[in-house]
């Protein structure tokens, strides 16, 4: 992660959301859930050996008044399926697919977690520089509209002229509590998805209004890199585990169709009285196997075959959607990128053209010989140029954050692979 997402501030956030953010947490939990699964599945390969103990009484078979009594102790084999045909370990295959799968499904959530913490702290900054901005615009209308009352008071300018200046330091006034409320809410945001409120360094630098320009976030995608990288992402290897899952699961329908045999055993002490078990001469031993082989089950194990099947199609389509829309996203964040940058450009010198512009309509308004009109369209241009220049910036280092995500964590080579 380090490798790539270069503020120190932004790491710390994504550090703490890592350890404390509850759909990572919930994520982790659901590992641990299907993990314990795959423990049983593969347990059942086992046989199961326990200590018994047990008393029977009843009428004898050759005289019903007398009392036949048997009494055991030892050790028990119950119900254990010998696997001739695989259907145990095709279970046991299944549960660890979707055990590996659930894994990548963390994975997937804890870079959607980082790239949402990228992109709402760098909306953030966004805010304050939006902020920055509209003060700055807000003081200067504010100047304007002095003067404007100023001349309308003196009968050198019309009651039109001051009501353009008084609707342009309103409008100011509107922007600036909208943008509070935003950087409120993106506040509110990142705190949830930090799990801690933000303080220290981080609040102090979004408290002094550190610009985007200024952020160092993420270092740019080079060129050329091979489509082979898509399979990183853990969206694809999940859809890979979960159709050997489908797969293994064939295998256990099939195996249904074959004889199924299971095997009881047990050795100890037997007696026909209860003090009699520990005596020399008590021991014995039990060996009952069982053969079953379905003949009718009125299509129920074809039915479950069907179903198997249905499911490996549709885990096949799935891991096929999959791969078609990792490629359609990493096109479309390569298509963002290819011209946002030129898009920068042009507003940034729009921007500055807008700064000279508004300069120049204003001496030229100082000295009489353009009107108000033309100041107040100057000053409303440069405005909404140097939002636009924050917006185009913020896309653009958002498009770096997507590009993280959508190559499945970053663009190394697997041989030097950051994990995030």
């Amino acid at each position: 992660m380090a490798e790539f997402f270069s503020d120190p501030r932004l790491r710390l956030l994504i550090e703490s959301a890592l350890r404390n953010n509850r759909d990572l947490r919930i994520a982790v939990l659901n590992i641990e859930q299907v993990r314990v699964r795959f423990q049983i599945r593969r347990a059942d390969q086992f046989p199961a050996v326990g200590a018994a103990l047990t008393g029977s009484r009843q009428p004898s078979a050759a005289n019903n008044r007398n009392i036949a009594s048997v009494y055991t102790a030892g050790v028990a084999l119950t119900s254990y399926e010998i696997d001739f045909f695989g259907r145990v370990a095709s279970l046991k295959e299944a549960e660890l697919a979707q055990y590996l799968a659930s894994e990548e499904g963390r994975r997937t959530t804890q870079i959607s977690l980082i790239a949402t913490v990228a992109n709402t702290y760098l909306s953030l900054l966004a805010d304050v520089e939006f902020l920055g901005i509209t003060q700055q615009t807000l003081a200067a209308r504010e100047e304007s509209f002095k003067l404007s009352q100023l001349r309308f008071d003196n009968g050198v300018t019309s009651e039109l002229d001051l009501r353009q200046a008084e609707s342009l330091l309103e409008a100011a006034r509107i922007s600036r509590e909208q943008l509070q409320r935003q950087r409120a809410l993106d506040e509110k945001l990142l705190t949830l998805l930090s799990g801690q409120p933000l303080e220290g360094d981080l609040a102090a630098a979004l408290s002094t209004g550190q610009a985007l320009a200024d952020a160092p976030v993420l270092v740019d995608v080079p060129a050329g890199l091979p489509s082979e990288l898509l399979i990183r992402r853990p969206d694809i290897r999940q859809a890979e585990q979960q159709q050997l899952a489908a797969n293994a699961g064939i295998g256990a329908a099939r195996a249904a169709f074959f004889p199924r045999i299971a095997l009881t055993a047990s050795t100890g002490s037997a007696s026909n009285h209860l003090s009699g078990l520990l005596q020399s001469g008590s021991w014995g031993w039990t060996l009952a196997p069982q053969l079953l082989l379905p003949l009718f089950d009125a299509g129920r194990n074809q039915a479950r075959l069907a179903s198997a099947n249905s499911g490996r199609d549709i885990a096949v389509a799935q891991y096929e959607k999959v791969i078609q829309t990792a490629f359609r996203e990493v096109v479309d964040a390569l298509a963002e990128r290819a011209t946002l940058g030129e898009q920068l450009r042009a507003q940034q010198a729009q921007a500055n053209a807008e700064g000279v512009r508004f300069k120049l309509s204003d001496l030229r308004y100082q000295n009489g010989i353009a009107s108000q009109l033309d100041l107040l369209d100057a000053q409303r241009s440069l405005f909404a140029a140097r939002q636009a220049v924050v917006q185009t910036r913020l896309l653009q280092l958002q498009n770096q954050v997507t590009l993280y995500k959508t190559l499945g964590g970053g663009w190394k080579e697997e041989g030097a692979q950051a994990t995030p």
